[in-house]
């Protein structure tokens, strides 16, 4: 059986940081990459607020650039997926869906959060030509233009609002008739000028154009479910805010979470309940989500695991 000081399972800014740091650290990390290499971030076409790419750059080509940095001090980068672990006693055993077994010293969670999507086959064709899972990382792109946001709680009502800065116009398509958003950020919303609720509504399709691989979105089509009216909606950017799964299964009953499954990490830490394995990036972090604070979470997540083991 295969023996590592430092296992890392996902990948993403908070793998890929803390790989590079566990292997200056000479921990020879092994990192196992999960389903989707590089995260979220491999869905966006530009980057534009992460640190030193001042022409910003593409979020696959990013992914790259971190794990060729990580395997430059000597990260054992490999496809597969953690499909158990034991957190019963150190070292832990793990189980990897290639039929892999090894024996970690210490574990560095970064399997990051899916965001929630509608569903739509026409939201998956647009992905990355007009559709967003975040207005934060991606708002910037539609400035002076019309937007929607799709949700009804306070994230949804924190990216309209956030939008309306950026924006001409904004709709927010929520399906009930009230949101669910707590009452300062309902107050802020329904006193934004920009701001258009279309109340009792779910969206239908999303319509644009393609030529070969360049896609644009042009707007929408929003269903009133109590009339069944069609209308449709002339919009560059379609922002979805229905929430995020944290891709935290396989640590059900082994590692603390909160309510809605992300990871609890100690004050000032990214150590987990079960001394020797630490969490970093999206799968501990349901406030912030940018690549720039996964990442300073991947390396304190390293040091800390150096610390360890020390």
């Amino acid at each position: 059986m295969e023996n590592t000081k430092c296992l890392i399972i996902g990948s993403g800014p908070a793998g890929y940081t803390a790989a590079i740091y566990a292997a200056r650290a000479d921990l020879k990390p092994i990192m196992y990459q999960g389903m989707e290499p590089g995260g979220q971030l491999t869905t966006t076409t530009e980057v534009e607020n992460f640190p030193g790419y001042p022409e910003g750059i593409d979020g696959p080509r990013m992914m790259e650039d971190l794990k060729a940095q990580s395997e430059r001090f000597g990260t054992d980068s490999r496809w597969g997926m953690v499909t158990e672990i034991d957190t019963t006693q150190r070292p832990f055993k793990v189980k990897v869906d290639d039929g892999t077994e090894l024996l970690a010293e210490t574990v560095i969670v970064a399997t990051g959060a899916t965001a929630k999507y509608l569903g739509l086959e026409s939201e998956e064709k647009f992905k990355g030509g007009g559709v967003s899972a975040c207005a934060t990382c991606d708002g910037f792109f539609y400035k002076g233009k019309n937007v929607a946001v799709v949700g009804g709680g306070d994230t949804a009502a924190e990216e309209a609002t956030y939008l309306a800065n950026l924006c001409n116009k904004v709709y927010l398509i929520h399906r009930r008739d009230e949101l669910r958003a707590s009452k300062a950020m309902q107050h802020k919303v329904l006193n934004t000028p920009n701001i258009e609720v279309l109340w009792d509504s779910e969206v239908k399709e999303i319509v644009g154009t393609e030529s070969g691989f360049m896609k644009a979105l042009n707007g929408a089509i929003v269903v009133n479910r109590k009339t069944g009216e069609e209308r449709k909606i002339d919009i560059e950017g379609f922002f979805v805010a229905i929430g995020h799964k944290p891709n935290t299964d396989i640590f059900v009953g082994k590692l603390e979470m909160d309510e809605t499954g992300y990871l609890v990490t100690k004050p000032d830490s990214t150590a987990t309940n079960v001394e020797g394995i630490f969490a970093a990036g999206d799968v501990q972090d349901k406030h912030f989500r940018q690549a720039i604070t996964a990442a300073g979470t991947g390396c304190m997540a390293a040091i800390e695991a150096e610390r360890f083991i020390s």
